[in-house]
């Protein structure tokens, strides 16, 4: 099984961002233990903070993944873009929030990404990628 990883804006700063929110793990440390817990996972990783790459990514993950673990971060609620390449796509997507963004500031409130989505993980902290994956092997189970 293939999953692909992508974040979006400012999440290439975890452990030095905000780490009363995001942790003080950087997500390399992170990406590491997601696979020792899953060795016959293959893992691809992909960070922007620019939307059209992650337009083009989520485009060529189609060909390359049987699923994308996506944390758009802020285009999460601004992206009309990112929303409408997950629906071009026929790869199953999770959307995944470090944090619990109904919680946070009433403009985190809504997702536009998350209409497209398989699923959405918030709030287990860098946990949120491993209960994403556990949904993507599930999807994929069920597919067969």
């Amino acid at each position: 099984m293939k999953i692909a990883i992508i974040n979006g804006p400012n999440l290439n700063l975890l452990g030095k961002r905000e780490p009363e929110k995001y942790g003080h793990s950087s997500f390399g440390d992170y990406l590491e233990r997601l696979r020792n817990l899953y060795p016959d996972i293959e893992f691809s990783y992909f960070q922007s903070n620019i939307e059209g790459e992650i337009v083009s990514e989520l485009q060529e993950c189609e060909a390359v993944s049987d699923g994308v673990i996506l944390n758009a971060g802020g285009y999460t609620h601004t992206s009309v873009a990112i929303t409408d390449a997950i629906a071009a796509i026929t790869t199953p997507v999770v959307e995944v929030h470090i944090t619990n963004i109904a919680a946070r500031e009433e403009f985190r409130h809504t997702s536009l990404i998350a209409r497209n989505c398989a699923g959405s993980v918030a709030g287990f902290g860098l946990d949120s990628y491993r209960l994403a994956v556990e949904a993507l092997i599930d999807i994929n189970r069920k597919k067969k």
